[in-house]
C-alpha cells in the first residue's frame, strides 16, 4: 500500500467518500424517510433533496473515472515528440486490470502492459505524482542503454534458444522543430516490437550514465527487470527523468494506459505578457486523435 496519496488519489478519495455519504442518504431517503413524508404528505425539501439528486451524478463520474477512462494532462516535454505539453490525454483504466480507486488493488485482472505501451503510473520516487512513459522492458527482460543506444535482450521464458541482446532499430528523420535551450534535437523512427514511435535526441548533451540507476551486480547502464515490475522511458530520450535514473516501475503503480489526445492547448509562458500563464491561448486541433 502507498503511504502518500498523491493529487489524483486524494481527489479519488473525496469523490468515493462524497459517493457514499451521498448514496447512504439516497438510500434513507428512498426506503425510510420518503414513506413516512407521503403518509404525512410533505415534500422532499433541503440537504436531503440536494444529496438524493447528487448521488447518481457522484455515483457517474467515479465509475466512469476509476474504471473506464480518466483525463490527464502533460505538463513537461519528456514524451516529446509523441505527447507534448498542453496536450490532454485519455487514459484506459481498465486497461491493466480493475482497480479499486483509493489502494489501486486489482479487483478483476483485464490484461499486462506490453512493450511500446505508452502508460501512466505513480512515481516510484515519489508517490505524490504521477508520470507518463514508454514501456521499453517486461518482467525478465535485460534492457541496456550506452552511448545513447538502446538494446534489449528478451526474457528467456523456457525456450530451447533464449534470445539475445538486439540493438533496437531506429532510422534518423532529421532536425526537429522541438529544441532545448535553443538546441535543435535529432528525431529518429524507432520500432520497438511491433510500435513504431519517434524519439529525440540531443546532439549537444553526453549520456548521464554516471547518474544511473545501478542495479546491484549489474555495470552501469544494464538491468535485469525483476517480476512485477516494468522498465520505462521518455521518447524525448535525453530529457527524460525515467527507469534509467529511479530503478523499475511497480506493477502496483500503474493507473492505466494513454489511448488518445482528446484536447490540445498552447500556453503563453512570456512573462511580459499580461495574458495569465494558465490560461491557454490557442488550440492544436492537429494534435487531437488517438497516441501512437
Amino acid at each position: 500500500m502507498l503511504s502518500v496519496f498523491n493529487a489524483a488519489e486524494m481527489f479519488s478519495l473525496i469523490l468515493t467518500l462524497a459517493t457514499l455519504i451521498t448514496g447512504i442518504v439516497f438510500a434513507l431517503d428512498k426506503f425510510v424517510w420518503q414513506p413516512k413524508r407521503e403518509e404525512l404528505k410533505q415534500e422532499n425539501t433541503g440537504w436531503v433533496a440536494q444529496a438524493r439528486s447528487m448521488f447518481p451524478v457522484l455515483f457517474a463520474i467515479l465509475i466512469i473515472r476509476s474504471f473506464i477512462i480518466e483525463p490527464f494532462q502533460i505538463p513537461t516535454g519528456s514524451m516529446q515528440p509523441t505527447l507534448v505539453p498542453g496536450d490532454f490525454i485519455g487514459v484506459e483504466k481498465f486497461a491493466y486490470g480493475l482497480r479499486d480507486p483509493i489502494f489501486h488493488k486489482t479487483l478483476i485482472p483485464t490484461g499486462k502492459p506490453q512493450r511500446g505501451d505508452i502508460t501512466v503510473f505513480i512515481d516510484p520516487s515519489n508517490p505524490k505524482i504521477d508520470l507518463i512513459k514508454r514501456v521499453i522492458g517486461l518482467p525478465g527482460d535485460t534492457i541496456i542503454y550506452q552511448n545513447k543506444t538502446l538494446y534489449i535482450k528478451p526474457a528467456c521464458n523456457g525456450q530451447k534458444v533464449c534470445p539475445v541482446a538486439k540493438e533496437v532499430p531506429k532510422q534518423y528523420v532529421g532536425l526537429t522543430k522541438f529544441t532545448e535551450l535553443g538546441t535543435d534535437l535529432n528525431e529518429y523512427k524507432e520500432e520497438l516490437g511491433k510500435v513504431t514511435h519517434h524519439i529525440l535526441r540531443d546532439p549537444t548533451l553526453p549520456e548521464q550514465i554516471n547518474r544511473y540507476y545501478q542495479q546491484p551486480g549489474q555495470p552501469m547502464g544494464v538491468w535485469v527487470v525483476p517480476k512485477g515490475h516494468y522498465f520505462a522511458m521518455g521518447d524525448n530520450r535525453d530529457n527524460s527523468l525515467d527507469s534509467r535514473y529511479w530503478g523499475f516501475m511497480p506493477e502496483q503503480n500503474l493507473v492505466g494506459k494513454a489511448t488518445f489526445i482528446w484536447i490540445s492547448f498552447t500556453f503563453n509562458h512570456n512573462p511580459d505578457s499580461m495574458w495569465p500563464h494558465w490560461l491557454p491561448n490557442g488550440v492544436r486541433l492537429n494534435r487531437i486523435g488517438s497516441i501512437h
